[in-house]
C-alpha cells in the first residue's frame, strides 16, 4: 500500500462528474449543497485506480497500529492525511488509544502527526495522557504548537486533570505557568491559583492582556488593585487596556478613563487613521 492523495482523487472525480452533469446544475450553491452526498458517492463507489475497491474500504483489515502508523507515513511523504483513515481509526474507539498515545509521545514523529493524534484522541472522547500533556506545559516556551494542542485537550477534559495541573504549577516556568493557569482560572476556589496568577501578572507586564483575562475569569476581587494600577500606567497600549478594563469590570470595579488617541491600534479600530 502507498499513501494515496484521496483529496486530489475526489477533486478529479468531482470535476468529471460536473462535466458529465453540467446541465443538471444552475449555480455553485446547488453543487455546494450536494457536496456531502457527492463525497459519499465517491467513497462508496468502486474505483478503477483501486482495482475496483471503493475508497471507503481502502484501510479495511489493517491492525490498529498499522492504521496509526499511516498517519506518520502520510505526513512524511507530504500527502494529505485522508479523513477516511482518521474515520477508520476513530471507529476502533478504545482499541486505538494506546497506539495513538505512542504516536503522541514519539519525539521522532513530526509535530503535525503528533498534533493530529492528540486531536483525534480528543474527538474520540478517549481519556488523554494527562501526565504527558502537563509535562509539556512545564517545559514549554510561549510559542509551542504541540503544547498548545495538548493544552486544549486538557481544557476539554474538564476538572479531571486539575489536581495534576495544580501539582505541576510550581515546577513550571513563566510560559508553562501561564498555560496551566489559562485552564485553572476556569475553576475558582482552587488553592494557589490566584496567588500564582497575581505573581505572574506582576512579573510579566508584557503578558498583561492574557493574564488580566484569566484574573477576570477567576473572579477573585483581590486582583482589582493590581489591575487598576496596571490600567493607569503611562506606557500601556490600547489593546492591553481593553483586556484590563474587561477584567476590572468583570470583578465589579471601575477602570480608569484613558486617552489613547496616539495609539495606532486605537486609531485603526476607531477609524480615525
Amino acid at each position: 500500500m502507498t499513501p494515496i492523495d484521496f483529496d486530489a482523487r475526489f477533486s478529479r472525480w468531482l470535476r468529471d462528474f460536473l462535466e458529465e452533469n453540467q446541465d443538471s446544475f444552475t449555480d455553485v450553491a446547488q453543487v455546494e449543497a450536494l457536496m456531502p452526498e457527492l463525497y459519499d458517492r465517491f467513497v462508496t463507489s468502486p474505483a478503477d485506480w483501486l482495482s475496483g475497491l471503493a475508497p471507503a474500504h481502502y484501510f479495511d483489515g489493517l491492525s490498529v497500529q498499522a492504521l496509526v502508523n499511516w498517519i506518520s507515513q502520510y505526513e512524511a511523504e507530504g500527502v494529505p492525511v485522508p479523513e477516511l483513515l482518521l474515520d477508520t481509526i476513530a471507529r476502533e474507539g478504545a482499541r486505538a488509544r494506546d497506539a495513538l498515545i505512542m504516536l503522541i509521545a514519539d519525539p521522532q514523529a513530526s509535530i503535525p502527526a503528533r498534533m493530529m493524534a492528540v486531536n483525534l484522541l480528543r474527538e474520540m472522547d478517549q481519556p488523554p495522557p494527562t501526565d504527558l500533556y502537563i509535562a509539556w506545559q512545564i517545559d514549554r516556551g510561549l510559542e509551542d504548537e504541540l503544547a498548545d494542542c495538548a493544552l486544549e485537550a486538557l481544557e476539554a477534559a474538564g476538572e479531571t486533570p486539575v489536581p495534576e495541573m495544580l501539582e505541576a504549577l510550581p515546577q513550571a516556568g513563566e510560559a508553562g505557568q501561564e498555560a496551566l493557569l489559562s485552564v485553572l482560572s476556569r475553576y475558582p476556589g482552587q488553592p494557589g491559583v490566584y496567588e500564582a496568577l497575581i505573581r505572574l501578572f506582576d512579573a510579566a507586564p508584557a503578558r498583561a492582556a492574557a493574564l488580566a483575562a484569566y484574573l477576570g475569569r477567576l473572579g477573585d476581587e483581590r486582583a482589582l488593585p493590581a489591575l487598576v494600577a496596571r490600567a493607569k500606567e503611562e506606557d500601556l497600549s490600547y489593546i492591553d487596556y481593553i483586556e484590563l478594563r474587561s477584567a476590572i469590570e468583570a470583578l465589579g470595579g471601575e477602570a480608569p478613563e484613558r486617552d489613547f488617541e496616539d495609539d495606532p491600534a486605537y486609531r485603526a479600530l476607531s477609524g480615525t487613521e
